[in-house]
């Protein structure tokens, strides 16, 4: 099963993403996402040219719309040659068969396909109180984990909580892919269910995506070599 750590581009333009990519010696090419900030920036160029220099690449839309929508949409997405993208699992079961089916090429070559469950800054008091899902915040990742394994995909975006639940649900070849991770002596910032890169390991999630503790650091490349450290063991 593959680890590794996973480096939000929150940037809003290509400048900023390449002077933080060129912090790196030449030899060492982290793992890299591409959110909506950068994307709607830069556009599809920026994915091809972060490509291009060797990084593996999540592209992180979390599309959401109609069936048809979304399989047009992917289709679109399927000739950027990503390693993972995903979508929202609340679009129901039918709209993540649609967005497989539109990203797999003729060949059948396709990236990893990762349902959306609840985002790790959501609180389970306000999923209930305004998304009036009275379920508990578990019960409604693993429902979610479900929908998204019976529809084909690889495994979902949840929060380190989540990622053992979700693997005994689901099994232990279902991938997670778990935001909100913090080092222990770092500040939460707007995230409300969170974990170290080590607990995180222990819980089971097979790729963590680590933002600020990184791109903020006054050493970035120190920041990211300690979580794949703390990470991988």
């Amino acid at each position: 099963m593959p680890k590794d750590v996973i480096i939000p581009l929150d940037f809003s333009s290509a400048r900023e993403t390449f002077e933080f990519l060129d912090l790196f010696p030449a030899r060492e090419k982290p793992y890299v996402k591409i959110g909506m900030e950068l994307f709607y920036s830069e556009g599809p160029d920026i994915v091809r040219e972060v490509k291009r220099r060797g990084h593996k690449l999540f592209l992180d839309l979390k599309l959401h719309d109609i069936p048809h929508t979304v399989q047009k949409a992917a289709a679109a997405l399927a000739r950027l040659d990503v390693d993972i993208t995903n979508f929202h699992a609340a679009g129901t079961m039918e709209m993540m068969r649609a967005a497989r089916a539109g990203i797999t090429r003729p060949d059948g070559v396709r990236p990893l396909l990762i349902g959306v469950t609840q985002l790790t800054s959501t609180s389970e008091e306000r999923m209930q109180q305004e998304l009036l899902i009275n379920a508990s915040m578990e019960e409604t990742v693993l429902r979610y984990a479900k929908n998204a394994k019976t529809a084909g995909l690889d495994g979902v975006v949840c929060s380190p909580w989540e990622a053992a639940p979700v693997k005994a649900a689901c099994g232990a070849d279902f991938l997670t892919v778990t935001p909100g991770i913090r080092f222990a002596d770092a500040a939460k910032d707007d995230q409300a269910r969170i974990m170290t890169p080590a607990k995180a390991r222990e819980a089971g999630s097979d790729y963590i995506v680590v933002g600020r503790p990184i791109t903020a650091a006054p050493d970035p490349v120190a920041a990211y070599r300690r979580c794949i450290t703390e990470f991988l063991g």
